[in-house]
């Protein structure tokens, strides 16, 4: 029998992953939100993978109470990730994966792109997730990865806060109202730029952004998760003194 794998957070998203290791062999142990982590270690002290699927609001109270033995064997799977996110948990080398495809409640997996995953345990997941006949490649280094993690955010969060302005679809955003698209998304670089301690190259994340648009263009820009984006973005400009005028017209925008 292969080794145990742990997913802390049984929603879509966990779902997906639990069905794909059980597929590749993995024993899979779920913990969801009514349930102590330290009480499972006491029973799956060694598992080869501890994956958190759970969403950005709950991440970090998810990682402060995670058992130390698991602290070196640990996988995330969330929107909105940056290394300073695991960074402040002290978890030196976890799995990364970030996330290109979607998967709502009745529905299949709908895929925009490959997904990028990095990390000791990044071939597990790559293989998992290709029995259930979704891409993913593996990231060479952390460099990479970071970059792999901007361009995400740059997309959902570009598409979620734009489209709080004009709705529709990503392709409608891009084809019809590619001046905001445009101005949003540089914003959203100056806050990821900030967080990161780092400038990344504009061009080539606008271009993983469009790809992602290429990729399911019907998809909708925002969600239910738009305005908590938002809200989380101006946030973080705040603490970085950032202007974001545009970001912050949109946030007016909605109060009145």
């Amino acid at each position: 029998m292969k080794d145990p794998v742990i997913i802390i957070g049984m929603g879509e998203m966990g779902g997906v992953f639990s069905r794909s290791l059980l597929k590749l062999g993995h024993p899979v142990f779920p913990i969801t939100r009514h349930m102590q982590a330290d009480a499972v270690a006491q029973h799956v002290r060694e598992p080869q993978l501890v994956l958190v699927t759970v969403g950005e609001n709950d991440l970090h109270a998810v990682l402060g109470e995670l058992p130390a033995a698991w602290c070196d064997r640990t996988g995330l799977v969330q929107n909105e990730l940056l290394p300073r996110d695991w960074q402040a948990h002290s978890l030196t080398r976890p799995t990364v994966v970030s996330v290109w495809f979607e998967k709502k409640q009745g529905q299949d997996v709908k895929v925009l792109v490959p997904s990028p995953v990095h990390g000791p345990h990044a071939r597990l997941l790559v293989d998992a997730l290709g029995t259930l006949g979704i891409p993913a490649w593996e990231v060479a280094d952390a460099q990479a990865m970071q970059f792999e993690l901007v361009r995400k955010n740059v997309y959902i969060l570009t598409t979620n806060i734009a489209g709080l302005v004009v709705g529709g679809t990503v392709d409608r955003l891009w084809t019809e109202h590619r001046d905001l698209a445009l101005e949003v998304a540089n914003e959203v670089m100056d806050i990821q730029f900030a967080l990161i301690g780092a400038a990344l190259d504009r061009e080539a994340l606008i271009a993983g952004m469009v790809a992602g648009i290429e990729g399911d263009p019907a998809h909708p820009c925002t969600g239910r998760s738009a305005p908590a984006r938002l809200a989380r973005a101006i946030g973080h400009a705040d603490a970085a003194e950032l202007a974001v005028t545009k970001l912050r017209d949109i946030a007016a925008r909605l109060k009145t």
